[in-house]
């Protein structure tokens, strides 16, 4: 009797792990999970169409591309960077792939987040465009190459200056409108190396570490105001970041390194961050499996990670010497 029923359990069990009973399983959750995506999707659209989006960096790279993704979610763009002709290119090239009744014409002011005596002017230019910001995105950045030896004190404020100063500046000055409306969303384009740190990128590491504890802090600090911060860490993007990057002594890095090269596109991380932002998302890490994995190699094993940096640095300045 015992052994019948065994069998018959048996029998049971293989007709559940048999083809025809496995794959219409695996289609149907694959179905859910794409049905979840696109609910997903249409909800960020809901969040972000008509909302008020400010993007600092808009001139190239990532946040070129984040004023294309959320132009045609249907957001009211402000448009940031230095270069005013750079900018006012992309709101034409913005204007003719609108969809009529859907985007609107973006805005443009131009400042430099490392001259701070430019903020609060640009601060309050910003504020006259829309008369309110729902969502300000700080994606300006410099990055950094050389060897903590030979840099001057001088890189390392300047690399502090546009990629902490700057925006923790920018970030006061438009803070204090969102919480009178007790609504914004602030958002931090920070880094992997915000996370860790590895050689001969120090200044870079240090401004980005500086990031992600600044937009801790406030997230926490505006939670009864329904602010809500969302800090962002990618890692390698095809941008012309390495190539902009300052050294040692204060010039132009010049070259698109291998890692760069390598990274992701920028259109697909900008739709990331899009997708981040209408999830309201607290912090997300972009990145592949091994810098994801340094991470908690960091926190767990320490040591092992030290060690693992210690190697990087010495086969960096090999490759360098040959």
């Amino acid at each position: 009797m015992v052994q019948s029923r065994k069998g018959m359990l048996k029998e049971r069990v293989m007709d559940l792990a048999s083809p025809t009973t496995i794959l219409p399983l695996l289609f149907g959750c694959l179905g859910i999970f794409s049905l979840l995506r696109l609910l997903q999707r249409i909800r960020s659209k809901a969040y972000l169409r008509n909302a008020v989006v400010v993007v600092t960096g808009a001139t190239s790279g990532l946040g070129r591309e984040c004023a294309r993704v959320f132009h045609a979610a249907g957001a009211k763009l402000v448009l940031c960077g230095r270069n005013v002709k750079a900018l006012e290119e992309l709101t034409r090239e913005l204007a003719a792939s609108s969809s009529q009744g859907q985007t609107h014409q973006p805005f443009v002011v131009t400042f430099d987040l490392a001259d701070p005596g430019t903020i609060a002017a640009a601060a309050a230019e910003i504020l006259q465009c829309f008369g309110y910001v729902d969502v300000l995105i700080n994606n300006a950045g410099v990055s950094y190459r050389g060897t903590i030896s030979d840099t001057l004190v001088d890189v390392d404020r300047k690399v502090m200056e546009i990629n902490y100063f700057g925006p923790v500046a920018l970030t006061k000055a438009l803070l204090p409108s969102m919480v009178e409306r007790k609504q914004g969303h602030i958002v931090a384009i920070s880094s992997i190396q915000g996370k860790i740190s590895i050689p001969f990128r120090s200044a870079y590491s240090a401004s980005k570490h500086a990031t992600q504890a600044f937009f801790d802090c406030l997230r926490a600090e505006m939670e009864e105001a329904n602010i809500k911060v969302t800090v962002i860490s990618p890692g390698y993007i095809h941008t012309n970041l390495s190539v902009n990057a300052v050294t040692a002594d204060g010039s132009r890095y010049g070259a698109l390194d291998k890692n760069t090269a390598q990274g992701r596109s920028a259109a697909e991380v900008a739709q990331d961050v899009f997708d981040a932002v209408g999830k309201k998302e607290k912090d997300v890490l972009l990145t592949d499996f091994v810098p994801s994995m340094a991470v908690y190699i960091r926190t767990l094993a320490p040591g092992l990670f030290f060690r693992i940096m210690a190697s990087r640095a010495r086969k960096e300045r090999k490759s360098k010497s040959s």
